[in-house]
């Protein structure tokens, strides 16, 4: 399965979007391919129906997803997910989630304040215990009950 991201980037972008990002769950016969949106002044049903017809558009000529499947187009909402490396920059000071796919200091998840980035790693106080997670090491992350 090609980067989706990769693909989808450009079409959001260019109608004046943030991809915020890219899930795919695929089950054994059916799977949700879900696209994160975003812009300054917020995200609504409109909107996403725009670029839900945009990407259906461009999935019947790439054909990246050789199963059947729904697509998602949504806004990140309150408990935003992080998908990329800025974004642990960009929400500095604020409470998240992370679940790690490989323990560290015997502990997969760590929920606390985002401390910004040190070269590829993510930093997290939680309970004033600074921890030093590798961003290649996250499965999944996002803020609480922020923005």
């Amino acid at each position: 399965m090609q980067d989706l991201t990769a693909l989808f980037q450009p079409v959001v972008e260019s109608m004046g979007y943030e991809l915020v990002g890219v899930e795919f769950h695929g089950g054994e016969h059916h799977g949700i391919l879900r696209l994160y949106i975003d812009r300054e002044k917020g995200i609504t049903v409109d909107d996403c129906a725009a670029v839900s017809h945009q990407i259906s558009a461009l999935l019947d000529v790439e054909d990246p997803i050789p199963q059947a499947f729904d697509l998602e187009v949504s806004s990140p909402g309150i408990n935003r997910p992080l998908f990329k490396l800025p974004d642990y920059e960009r929400f500095n000071g604020l409470k998240a989630k992370i679940k790690l796919s490989v323990a560290q200091n015997g502990r997969k998840n760590f929920s606390g304040i985002l401390m910004g980035t040190k070269q590829e790693n993510v930093l997290i106080n939680v309970d004033n215990e600074m921890f030093e997670l590798p961003f290649h090491d996250i499965a999944k992350a996002n803020l609480v009950g922020q923005i």
